[in-house]
């Protein structure tokens, strides 16, 4: 099960585990806690560099000392050999215990403090030896070197054991060969030298060892902070659970570093918001370009549930920073539900249509009911015969002008709306849109958000027009939505197309601020724009133009128009553009 991490103390565990238990440790030989590891580890660490510190500097050290015994070796045969009684002795005396060789030799050798000093002849016969005993006798090492002329250092082991030992030819007046003389200085003595300096050694590496464990203490202590004393397995297992349960919800999540870069992105983030693993490293700028969703990552744009635009997506997005200076941004997708909530708007619309119409009906039922009941017969004939041609008349001068039913039917509905809300609907003169559109029900959302908003905007303001104008210029239609409110400041007219950004009462459904972004981005997605400027005699304009958004002339021919049912207003005169109201009344 997963763990819970708190401030206040350490995980807690499922029942019946016991992470530091004895018997635990027993187990496993090792402690659990990764202070304990990573203290342990460190000064094994520690002692390992020491000694192998030690080991690197006495491996030379001994094998320098064995180097200085043999020079110093070598050093006192040569000066044995250059005295003169020693060659002399050789030549003229035979091998004893009393001789001048013998006598001469014990003399250095005591003066130098070597182990032995040998002279031998041509024969390997000793004339000198620290044990007369062994004068006269063979030497125990072949001198074959040194009887060839060759200087000989070495460490070997004769009779007297293990010893660096110097060899040198012995010359007699002539520079003729007539012996050898061999030099010895114990080893042990060398060894002595390398045991005395080992304390020193391992004094210094006690400190090096005891600094090393006093770093891996502070460091242990910050590991222990900073894991919350956690196992590694714990560790292990709290990454793979964090992993899949990134990976497993289907909530789109962004990690973002100290330096506002992108550290992190799960599978429904990288659905979201179209990105790959190259997105991986850049800032929210660079993997997604300017906008209000990289706003909102970078937290350039605060709040809660702001709402962004991603393609054809509408996200809820929610940035909570983190302890180390990043951040974590999590993405809801809300498409379904703003398309639902646009629904409902469409269905309230065809409500209050529906209810104006009622109205009007029955407002026009109680008028024909006074006339009859008044016994005013032609009157209520009259009365009756210009309402149903009024309405017949408004729904052909809309179809006239709008050939595609979806949009004649949406502009009769609003106007009807318009009228219940006191507004005037105008379809300008100019309008001529054929059936030939390459995505009507993307027109149909763009027209009816212009003209939702431009409803909103002059409501309760005195003579309060709409005007729609729809005309083609080759393949490219034109729509313009001009109202009578009190229009968009200058500094504002980029704003209002930036996702979440409204002015009006949020509805029961969700959040203002998506129609004009749709707007911009549906243009935009078929080439064209979408722009808002000041219309004539005050108010706002806004003009979407959308290329290529008519089919070939000649592979489409335009239906029959389709007839708006009976009770509709709104549409324009043939004379002047008449407002919708008045076509009503």
């Amino acid at each position: 099960m997963p763990h819970r991490l708190g401030r206040a103390g350490p995980p807690t565990y499922g029942r019946g585990y016991e992470p530091h238990s004895p018997a635990r440790r027993l187990r496993l030989g090792l402690p659990r806690r990764v202070f304990s590891q990573v203290l342990l580890m460190q000064v094994a660490i520690a002692a390992g560099v020491a000694v192998l510190a030690t080991g690197l500097f006495l491996a030379p050290l001994s094998k320098q000392l064995d180097q200085e015994a043999m020079r110093r070796a070598l050093a006192i045969a040569q000066t044995t050999a250059q005295d003169p009684e020693i060659a002399e002795g050789v030549l003229t005396t035979p091998p004893s215990r009393n001789g001048p060789v013998q006598r001469e030799a014990e003399r250095i050798r005591h003066s130098t403090n070597a182990e032995y000093i040998v002279v031998l002849d041509l024969s390997w016969v000793r004339w000198s030896h620290p044990t007369p005993e062994e004068i006269g006798r063979p030497v125990s090492t072949d001198p074959t070197d040194a009887l060839d002329g060759r200087d000989v250092m070495e460490i070997d082991k004769g009779t007297l054991g293990r010893s660096a030992r110097g060899k040198v030819p012995l010359y007699d007046s002539d520079h003729r060969i007539i012996g050898a003389v061999s030099v010895g200085i114990a080893y042990d003595s060398v060894r002595a030298r390398l045991l005395a300096a080992i304390p020193g050694l391992f004094a210094y590496a006690g400190g090096a060892l005891a600094v090393g464990a006093l770093a891996a203490w502070l460091i242990s202590r910050r590991v222990q902070r900073q894991t919350r004393d956690l196992a590694f397995s714990d560790i292990s297992a709290l990454l793979a659970e964090r992993e899949a349960m990134l990976h497993g919800i289907r909530e789109g999540v962004v990690a973002l570093d100290r330096s506002g870069r992108v550290r992190l992105l799960n599978d429904e983030a990288r659905r979201l918001l179209g990105l790959g693993d190259e997105a991986v490293g850049k800032s929210p700028d660079e993997a997604l370009g300017e906008g209000r969703t990289a706003d909102v990552l970078t937290g350039r744009v605060t709040g809660t549930d702001l709402l962004t635009v991603r393609g054809q997506r509408v996200l809820v997005a929610n940035r909570m920073p983190t302890g180390d200076g990043g951040a974590v941004a999590t993405l809801r997708d809300r498409t379904e539900l703003e398309q639902l909530g646009r629904e409902l708007d469409s269905t309230r619309g065809l409500i209050d249509a529906l209810r104006a119409q009622d109205h009007e009906h029955a407002n026009r039922m109680h008028t024909l009911l006074g006339l009859l009941e008044l016994e005013m017969y032609d009157d209520a004939v009259e009365f009756v015969g210009e309402v149903v041609g009024d309405h017949r008349v408004t729904a052909e001068q809309v179809t006239e002008k709008i050939h595609d039913p979806l949009l004649a039917a949406l502009l009769v509905g609003k106007a009807t709306v318009a009228a219940e809300r006191g507004v005037a609907l105008w379809v300008s003169e100019r309008t001529r849109l054929p059936d030939r559109l390459v995505d009507p029900r993307g027109l149909v959302t763009v027209v009816g958000n212009l003209v939702d908003n431009a409803l909103d905007a002059v409501a309760g303001t005195p003579h309060a027009r709409v005007e729609v104008e729809l005309r083609t210029e080759g393949r490219t239609v034109v729509l313009r939505v001009c109202d009578t409110g009190p229009g968009v400041p200058a500094d504002q007219r980029e704003i209002v197309f930036t996702d979440g950004w409204s002015t009006k009462k949020p509805p029961a459904h969700g959040k203002r601020g998506l129609g004009l972004p749709l707007v911009r981005r549906l243009a935009e997605r078929q080439g064209g724009g979408a722009t808002v400027g000041a219309a004539d005699g005050g108010g706002a304009e806004f003009t979407v133009v959308l290329p290529e958004a008519l089919t070939d002339a000649l592979g489409a021919p335009d239906r029959e128009p389709a007839l708006a049912g009976p009770g509709v207003s709104g549409a324009a005169t043939q004379d002047r553009p008449a407002p919708a109201g008045e076509e009503a009344r």
